[in-house]
């Protein structure tokens, strides 16, 4: 015999992102899930955002602002929301947890509760939203199918060392954050930020031109973007949400073995010629 967790047959989960703009990013599927939540649980950080959505939902909507506090880890902090989100799904309520940007991207709150919610029996899934890579895209009017593109955040990168590919460019998340674990109102310890530049540097020229960017958030807001130098970095101080975006710094050249993209090689490879110099 089968003992089903309370609530197992109504409980349920779906993820949705604001987008970073919210009135004109939020997709109409999202809007309607949003409105049909019987629990809408909301994470934005604008005042005008948090009124629109209590507006959508007024008998389920929630902030989830509260768990934030000053020198709180953050970790501490997603572990609460996701509690507060499993509450809610457990007592049997079509949950709804709205967050800014996109629900997958920098969200451990929203990937944590969907592992939990399944594990626990309850269907749960996340929808796509505008984040702000897709931004960073078309502000700078950069096409990732050109050069290919790596990311990854600031301080991940620069405490595991990553290999980085200089023929394709690389964004690097939260610079304005980097070796921050706690959350902090009046702005980021940048005291890792020379770190980050010394590793850089080790990879591209000192002058090697960079831009900090930041989406435009506010509706007719334009985005910001900097132009800098690696070595100026530490100058910049960037803000805390700022992404770094650091152009290739060499040209990539063909595989000097010839590869056939309209057959299966079954075959032992021919020997490879003197190799290809890229310009």
């Amino acid at each position: 015999m089968t003992t089903e967790h309370p609530g197992s047959r109504q409980g349920s989960l779906v993820v949705v992102g604001t987008g970073i703009r919210i009135l004109g990013q939020l997709t109409m599927e999202s809007i309607a899930w949003m409105k049909r939540a019987d629990q809408l649980l909301y994470l934005v950080d604008d005042r005008l955002a948090a009124e629109m959505i209590e507006q959508m939902n007024p008998k389920g909507a929630e902030s989830l602002s509260r768990f934030y506090a000053e020198g709180k880890p953050r970790k501490v902090t997603y572990q609460e929301i996701a509690d507060r989100v499993l509450a809610s799904v457990r007592e049997g309520k079509m949950t709804c947890l709205a967050v800014y940007g996109h629900p997958g991207v920098f969200a451990d709150p929203s990937h944590q509760a969907i592992r939990r919610a399944r594990a626990e029996g309850f269907p749960a899934r996340m929808l796509p939203a505008i984040s702000a890579e897709d931004c960073l895209f078309a502000d700078l009017e950069i096409d990732p199918a050109t050069h290919g593109c790596q990311s990854s955040d600031a301080t991940d990168f620069l405490v595991h060392s990553k290999a980085i590919d200089l023929t394709a460019p690389l964004i690097l998340w939260q610079i304005g954050a980097i070796g921050e674990p706690n959350s902090r109102k009046g702005g980021s310890d940048l005291s890792a930020l020379p770190g980050l530049v010394d590793r850089l540097c080790q990879l591209y020229s000192a002058e090697h031109d960079c831009f900090l960017y930041a989406a435009g958030v506010a509706p007719g807001s334009e985005p910001v973007i900097q132009k800098t130098t690696i070595q100026a970095l530490v100058q910049s101080a960037p803000p805390t949400m700022s992404t770094l975006y650091i152009p290739p710094a060499k040209t990539s050249c063909a595989d000097p073995i010839p590869v056939n993209l309209s057959s299966t090689v079954t075959g032992p490879a021919e020997p490879a010629g003197p190799p290809a110099r890229c310009v």
